[in-house]
């Protein structure tokens, strides 16, 4: 699957060119595409938000870490600070995902 970059400030690729892959590739209308990507961003949020991992088969599991406070210092001005505690969202590609990635690397 090959997509054209519209800007080479963001090489990224966005929900709205995924809906627009799903439009051209599968069929669905615009409007259906845009929503079922928009569904399927908010599950996952929904599943992280209630503090559940997410795991996409071949892609790699999206899980929540809680961090605990610690002391922490200002890099611009030294000062000290306190971290507070805080929940982050961890990525792990999987196996399969890396694998691709480092074949793309290795042949280009």
């Amino acid at each position: 699957m090959e997509f054209a970059v519209e800007s080479l400030e963001t090489p990224a690729l966005t929900k709205a060119q995924l809906a627009e892959l799903l439009f051209d590739q599968i069929g669905l209308n615009k409007r259906e595409s845009k929503d079922m990507i928009d569904a399927f961003f908010d599950l996952i949020t929904d599943q992280l938000v209630e503090g559940k991992d997410v795991k996409i088969s071949g892609f790699g599991n999206f899980q929540i870490r809680t961090k605990a406070a610690r002391p922490g210092r200002n890099p611009r001005t030294g000062e000290p600070v306190a971290i507070e505690a805080r929940r982050v969202v961890t990525f792990h590609a999987s196996p399969k995902l890396k694998d691709q990635v480092q074949a793309a690397i290795d042949a280009g």
